[in-house]
């Protein structure tokens, strides 16, 4: 167990009125005991108390005990909840936003007297401030990023497609630790368009701009950074276009430091984009937290409630996306330091012709 994070969720959970909670989502349990168990259909529950931690697990996901943690298996032949409902204490139950319905349903039909409520908040809260070790971790990460997404730009040609582009990249970041494929994003020409488009067989044409949107946990923590780049040329309202998303950017990035509201940090992107009138063509929130998930809290958007803190991880990723032309994404990973931020990232972000 890691006693110090453990100590966070406690203090964070008597704030919050949470006598106990479930922790059953994967990354949120290996932050607390550093076991990585993706569970599949099986139940997987951290039950804590102020004064208890105890993992209730199948015994097929091969554990073994741990100092500070209670240790308790069932097999597939036994109701998973029977021994986990024996221990609950009567009253409110704070429960991961992430277990199987099928689990909780089980619960309330053996114990009536259990009231349940979300209780992801305390973990979710203490790993928004990423301690010296992940900070460490998610540096690495973002090197790997960097290097990776270099070596895609690199091999941009003619002719390629952008389904090759981004099996290269999978195999770029499994050569330097990467531990599983996401479904990278690359997209082509009109392509581009769509913030969230899956590789195809889309070929690579002058003219085109190309978006790469890389991520993929290293040692378990995310690296995630886009960059836009033009093949061959880049007309007008592209060179337009590029240049105002890269100035949200830096706009957003110079805000940061410490007390800054998050959504203050997305309207100053947002509003550099809309003086260029493009203002409509900014169809997501300006970035998401990032850790041991690619996507946690806090939210960096016009609707956060954040505010930004020391440690806080996440990114910075305005674009500008013209159905049926083209688009253009720049986005970096931003470590909140104690006078400002820290930009993960450092590979140019000036406009990029490849030749």
């Amino acid at each position: 167990m890691n006693e110090q994070r453990l100590s966070r969720v406690r203090r964070l959970m008597e704030e919050q009125g949470l006598e106990q909670i479930i922790v059953s989502a994967t990354a949120s349990v290996y932050y607390l005991t550093g076991l990585w168990v993706s569970p599949m259909e099986r139940m997987l529950a951290l039950y804590i108390t102020q004064k208890d931690c105890a993992l209730y697990a199948n015994e097929l996901f091969g554990l073994e005990p741990q100092s500070g943690l209670e240790l308790i298996l069932h097999s597939d032949g036994d109701e998973p909840t029977a021994q986990l409902s024996r221990r609950l204490l009567p009253g409110k139950l704070g429960v991961d936003k992430f277990w199987p319905s099928k689990f909780l349903i089980a619960l309330l039909e053996d114990r009536g007297d259990l009231v349940p409520v979300q209780g992801s908040a305390p973990v979710d809260q203490a790993r928004m401030y990423k301690d010296a070790q992940e900070i460490e971790a998610m540096r690495r990460a973002s090197q790997v990023n960097d290097m990776v997404m270099e070596q895609v730009i690199l091999a941009l040609k003619e002719g390629a497609k952008e389904r090759e582009i981004a099996a290269l990249a999978e195999e770029l970041y499994r050569q330097n630790g990467g531990d599983r494929g996401e479904g990278l994003i690359v997209s082509f020409g009109a392509n581009c368009a769509d913030p969230h488009h899956g590789p195809g067989d889309a070929v690579m044409a002058p003219g085109d701009s190309v978006v790469l949107d890389l991520f993929m946990p290293i040692g378990r923590y995310w690296c995630d950074m886009t960059r836009t780049v033009f093949f061959r040329q880049a007309d007008e309202e592209q060179r337009r276009v590029y240049q105002a998303v890269l100035e949200a950017n830096l706009a957003a990035e110079a805000l940061l430091r410490p007390g800054v509201p998050l959504r203050q940090v997305d309207r100053a992107a947002r509003q550099v984009i809309e003086e260029a009138g493009y203002g409509s063509y900014f169809t997501h929130r300006l970035g998401h937290g990032c850790g041991l998930e690619c996507h946690e809290p806090p939210d960096n958007s016009a609707a956060s409630q954040a505010v930004a803190q020391p440690g806080m991880v996440f990114s910075v990723e305005p674009g500008i996306y013209l159905p049926g032309r083209f688009g253009a994404r720049i986005e970096d990973l931003v470590l909140l330091t104690e006078d400002g931020c820290e930009v993960l990232n450092k590979l140019p972000k000036t406009l990029q012709i490849i030749e």
